[in-house]
């Protein structure tokens, strides 16, 4: 990785996120929703979902999951704001330019980040307020960011993927709704034992489960066991995949 690279990237990064602070409603409409799940699963269907915990509130066993659905609601701004890009057509104007091509795209995935990260922390400061504690330390903390950043950044190349590739602004958006929708057949809400047959092999064997469970874990200070690296090695799986397609994608629409 060149200091050319490091330095353009930083420049176009600077560049999206000024996008962002003039429009903080797209960070905030980001987290409506899942703020609305997470009231609406706690105040109104918490007290009839029985999730086998002799201790702790609905709320914290809720909020690994809400926290997932936040990123992939988010990830959707991400497409949105590279289609419009590219419609502008700035992406020619920057080829044009003295500047490592794929600086470009990394801007937006560290913009993702930074919005995603930003629309988290007041999900999570939501949660407080509605009663979850937790007595996790700083390390259990860390491990949560550093799993929820490398789960934002495999859905952030998905969604280079779809702003790449679509033909209109909803198609560009509307792709994160089955990834908004997976959380919900998964042990996020309820646990999987309940679950009928097929849809439970389903539940139990796609990656947000795995990821809900390491991070309720972590914050719940238990034991992880096997989850954590299931949940890591989902990520990076996908992330790999996601980047690989993401630049085959972006390599046909520069050519």
């Amino acid at each position: 990785m060149s200091i050319h690279f490091i330095g353009d990237t930083a420049v176009l990064t600077g560049r999206s996120l000024r996008h962002i602070s003039r429009s903080l409603d797209t960070i905030v409409t980001t987290a409506v929703m899942p703020i609305g799940f997470l009231l609406l699963f706690v105040f109104v269907f918490g007290s009839a979902i029985d999730t086998g915990s002799a201790s702790g509130s609905y709320v914290d066993y809720l909020l690994p999951g809400i926290l997932l659905i936040t990123i992939a609601t988010g990830i959707s701004y991400t497409a949105y704001r590279l289609f419009q890009d590219l419609q502008g057509g700035i992406f020619e104007r920057f080829s044009s330019m003295p500047i490592a091509r794929s600086s470009v795209l990394w801007a937006h995935v560290l913009t993702s980040l930074v919005a995603n990260l930003i629309s988290v922390a007041v999900v999570v400061l939501v949660a407080l307020l509605i009663g979850f504690r937790s007595g996790a330390g700083v390390l259990a903390w860390l491990a949560v960011v550093g799993i929820l950043l490398l789960f934002t950044l495999a859905l952030t190349w998905i969604a280079v993927i779809a702003g790449l590739s679509a033909k209109s602004v909803d198609g560009a958006s509307s792709f994160s709704y089955p990834l908004i929708f997976l959380p919900f057949i998964s042990s996020a809400f309820v646990p999987t034992a309940g679950m009928p047959g097929p849809v439970r092999v389903f539940a139990e064997n796609q990656p947000v489960t795995s990821i809900v469970n390491a991070i309720r874990s972590l914050l719940a200070q238990q034991p992880v066991g096997a989850d954590i690296w299931v949940a890591l090695a989902w990520c990076v799986g996908i992330l790999v995949v996601a980047y690989v397609f993401a630049m085959i994608a972006y390599r046909k629409r520069i050519a």
